[in-house]
């Protein structure tokens, strides 16, 4: 007889039917009751053994962590908690555990603890249901490309350019790095590497997309990228998936658009389809909220929160009326923010971001038109304004508790103005010729946008660091697993 899956015994009316459920125990108690998870659904279901017919060395291997197979009869609860449960007729052990060794013990472990064990962390409710939305939350990104006819590329994951011109990637050799080879100049030869030239791990898959929109119109990449940035915090990681969209004909309105549709799409897929993990991170999380002072605490639950994005128009502002805003506000009269802002052409800190979207707006936030100077070389550039000043179409989307979740733009189409921006800051043409051809041949105007995916699932489960949302977290100083 093939086994059932928890999730649906737990639903099913079958009583008095014969079943097989196989899992790991979360707890044994009395010698009596088996909680068992196979992690098809974060709830369990309860096993009750005969004790006094079951033999000792088998009691005594049904430890926390443990694989069992249970065979008996699916009956109504008599106890509170649960609807259903198994009244076992047959007992064994698919995998011991030691439990004097197995480190998840069934009591409440820190999130710092279980990041330790992130092997082992994927047992546990949270984790059950964190990575139960960020699976849904990855089909729906592809259901929603497809219903709209955009074509999936797999752009490389290692490259020969930079796509942000920042500089902050992981280079990839096969180079003896004890004794690599120089030109006489002394510089490391990567004409003797295996490429035959210098490669590193992709920091976006845009411009490889941008090809690609110009000959299918509607594209979409969506996969790992990698970025060697030192940052340390709860929102940066060094190894994270984005989501990227590229389309020919597109203007900066209907970037917008898109990117609104989106989100909206998504965060309603997971809502629809993890409605028990979404209760369970909202009890979590509440629960959470419980030690911070009453002026901390999130004004909305997370489904208030998720239901409450799904149902607002995103407020679309641009640079130059955030800075004004900003300007004025308390905290920056107050010199309470940690980066003032002093004027027109301020680099927005994610303190600012989320002043706009918690605090003024209340709603999430597009910001367009920014300082051409702050932004990459290959947004459009918008006609000069009546106080001198550059301008790019480029467009970000600002959400509660994150900051910026979208970055995107119109791509500047013009091959002259595109060369002499590369030319200002400092990229050479002469290895992105193969960029320039679409610029030379049939150019459009066309626009895209990158979704940090790992952000999204952030937003979505109410987690606060983003290496809990990310199996295996890639950070400085740690690549473990």
């Amino acid at each position: 007889m093939e086994h059932t899956r928890i999730k649906d015994l737990l639903k099913s009316e079958e009583f008095g039917k014969e079943v097989i459920v196989k899992g790991w125990v979360r707890t044994f108690r009395n010698n009596q009751f088996i909680a068992i998870n196979d992690g098809s659904t974060i709830n369990n279901i309860q096993a009750v053994v005969d004790f006094e017919n079951t033999a000792d060395e088998i009691l005594k291997r049904i430890t926390t962590g443990a694989a069992v197979r249970v065979q008996g009869v699916l009956v109504e609860s008599q106890g509170k908690g649960q609807r259903v449960e198994v009244k076992a007729t047959e007992v064994s052990i698919i995998g011991d555990s030691d439990p004097e060794k197995y480190p998840l013990q069934p009591k409440k472990h820190s999130l710092e603890f279980l990041r330790e064990i992130a092997h082992l962390r994927f047992r546990t409710g949270t984790f059950n249901a964190v990575f139960k939305v960020r699976n849904a939350l990855a089909f729906a990104v592809n259901k929603f490309f497809n219903e709209r006819d955009f074509v999936y590329m797999h752009t490389p994951i290692i490259t020969g350019s930079d796509a942000e011109g920042a500089g902050e990637m992981f280079q990839v050799t096969t180079l003896d790095l004890n004794n690599p080879p120089r030109t006489e100049s002394g510089a490391i030869d990567f004409k003797e590497d295996f490429f035959g030239k210098a490669t590193n791990l992709t920091v976006s898959g845009q411009l490889e997309g941008e090809l690609a929109a110009m000959a299918f119109g509607n594209i979409y990449t969506f996969g790992p990228t990698f970025r060697a940035e030192n940052s340390n915090t709860t929102r940066h990681l060094a190894e994270f998936w984005m989501i990227e969209p590229e389309m020919a004909f597109y203007e900066l309105e209907d970037n917008m658009d898109l990117a609104e549709d989106l989100l909206k799409y998504v965060i309603s897929y997971a809502l629809e389809n993890c409605p028990e993990e979404i209760e369970f991170l909202k009890n979590r999380l509440l629960e959470e909220e419980k030690s911070k002072p009453q002026a901390d605490r999130s004004e909305l639950n997370l489904i208030e929160k998720l239901n409450f994005v799904i149902d607002n128009d995103f407020e679309r502002v641009t640079y130059t009326e955030a800075v004004d805003i900003l300007q004025k506000s308390k905290p920056n009269q107050k010199k309470q923010f940690k980066y003032l802002i002093e004027g027109w052409g301020a680099d927005l800190q994610s303190e600012h971001e989320r002043y706009l979207v918690e605090k003024h707006f209340k709603k999430p936030v597009i910001l367009t038109d920014y300082p051409r100077e702050i932004k990459s070389f290959y947004m459009k550039q918008n006609p000069v304004d009546a106080q001198g000043r550059n301008t790019v179409r480029a467009m970000d989307i600002l959400f509660p508790g994150i900051g910026e979740m979208v970055g995107g733009s119109q791509r500047e189409e013009n091959l002259e103005k595109l060369i002499t921006r590369m030319g200002e800051v400092g990229i050479p043409t002469e290895e992105m010729e193969w960029f320039l051809d679409t610029r030379r041949f049939g150019s459009v105007p066309h626009s895209g946008f990158g979704v940090g995916f790992e952000r999204l699932v952030l937003f979505t489960t109410g987690m606060t660091n983003i290496r809990d949302v990310i199996p295996f977290p890639r950070t400085p100083k740690n690549a473990e697993f």
